[in-house]
């Protein structure tokens, strides 16, 4: 199986950075976290590419040499995914999309095959065992939200690191608040949900491993959520490792 994970085209805005990321040299602040957790989702004998449309342009040759199209998308990217989907199913492609978008809108979503509703870590398992059996269903959503014990590495590899002002990982999921104009825990609850010391040494061993010694951005919908662990997190910060620049956002 052929597998083309495409992160749709954020508009000029605050968080696109467009005009600042030439001064660095860059194309795009961030790699898609989502797309390269997904990947790392999906069986290892499947080939996968990235095409990331803040950093280069979706070919025809790109659609072509897939077989399955997996797509994904915040709101600010709603007119580019609906362009990519089209595009896609022009070409006779099986689609899948996830994300915020998808999971927090019920109307004019794009013509997609199969829709996955929230977290993935349980649903992705479940569509690749349907799809073998080709019993795979138009939409998933799991009944539950996953502890992210059950979150892989991300597959950072299949970005090109050069293109990036930072890296990206996930520490938690979920805010213990209820600000109005935020969906955060429409999606992921109001239980802040946290990974392992060891997962987390983990990434950031993946990422000097590709070569990567800038900055990470911690992506977290409120690193402090649960104070009680992020604070054991960092008390048990190991020493004596090559360096590199973390940033925090809560």
């Amino acid at each position: 199986m052929k597998v083309l994970l495409v992160n749709p085209e954020f508009p000029d805005t605050y968080w696109s950075f467009r005009h600042a990321l030439p001064f660095e040299g860059k194309r795009c602040a961030f790699p898609p976290l989502g797309l390269m957790t997904v990947s790392s989702l999906l069986p290892r004998s499947w080939e996968r590419r990235l095409v990331d449309l803040n950093v280069r342009k979706l070919k025809t040759s790109d659609i072509q040499w897939a077989d399955m199209i997996f797509a994904t998308g915040m709101l600010a990217q709603k007119e580019s995914l609906h362009s990519v989907v089209k595009r896609c199913k022009k070409l006779g492609k099986r689609v899948v999309l996830g994300g915020p978008y998808v999971t927090s809108t019920v109307e004019n979503l794009p013509e997609a095959d199969h829709f996955f509703l929230g977290e993935a870590e349980t649903t992705i398992p479940e569509f690749i065992k349907d799809l073998e059996r080709g019993e795979a269903k138009p939409s998933y959503k799991a009944p539950e939200r996953p502890p992210l014990a059950l979150t892989p590495i991300a597959d950072f590899g299949l970005a090109d690191l050069r293109r990036y002002s930072a890296m990206s990982v996930q520490y938690s999921r979920g805010c213990p608040f209820s600000c109005e104009f935020c969906d955060i825990i429409e999606i992921y609850g109001r239980v802040p949900r946290t990974k392992s010391i060891p997962q987390m040494l983990a990434e950031f061993d993946a990422l000097l491993a590709l070569g990567w010694h800038g900055t990470v951005f911690i992506v977290d919908d409120n690193f402090i959520g649960n104070k009680k662990n992020v604070g054991y997190c960092c008390l048990r910060w190991p020493r004596g490792r090559r360096s590199m620049t973390i940033l925090f956002r809560s």
